[in-house]
């Protein structure tokens, strides 16, 4: 398409109305002047700011540690993502919803951080109160001796389920 841009002479009217259009197409939603220049310095700062967000995030992340204290000692395991808490301590955290603690038992209490789902009182796998059996099995009922001894009569022999020559084959199962 370059080359047919250096000049009209010896083009036909219907090859200089397409010249006409490709290049309007080469210019269509182009920035030019100050869109173009505020543009670019725009692109430039989005790139600057997401490796900078993307470097500072990072370092940030591996240093970040769980806030809560046990026995006057800081908890030394990463927190949760967009948290500042580990998920040992994360019900330490006033402002979260996702988690509560679990209620346990009365003999053993547990306060071990347990996901909210959509039942009212979240439990640990340890202390999940599983639903009633639904499934009873049926009791195994006793087969009277008249029925067990069946009449051998009544089953057909293999020579019997052979196709006959008076039914054509296609009827004979």
């Amino acid at each position: 398409g370059s080359s047919l841009l250096t000049g009209p002479e010896g083009l036909m009217a219907k090859e200089r109305e397409n010249l006409k259009r490709l290049k309007c197409l080469r210019r269509y939603r182009q920035r030019y002047g100050v869109e173009a220049l505020l543009h670019r310095q725009l692109r430039e700062r989005r790139v600057l700011a997401t490796d900078g967000a993307a470097q500072q995030a990072h370092t940030t992340r591996s240093s970040q540690r769980c806030l809560a204290f046990v026995d006057d000692v800081r908890c030394s395991n990463p927190s949760l993502p967009l948290t500042r808490h580990c998920l040992a301590h994360i019900c330490q955290d006033t402002n979260q919803t996702l988690f509560k603690p679990c209620q346990g038992s009365e003999e053993v209490p547990c306060n071990k951080p347990v996901p909210v789902s959509l039942s009212e009182e979240p439990c640990c796998p340890l202390h999940l109160r599983l639903p009633p059996q639904m499934y009873v099995p049926e009791q195994v009922l006793a087969v009277p001796q008249e029925l067990g001894a069946a009449p051998t009569d009544l089953y057909l022999s293999a020579a019997e389920l052979q196709p006959t020559e008076s039914l054509p084959l296609e009827f004979s199962d």
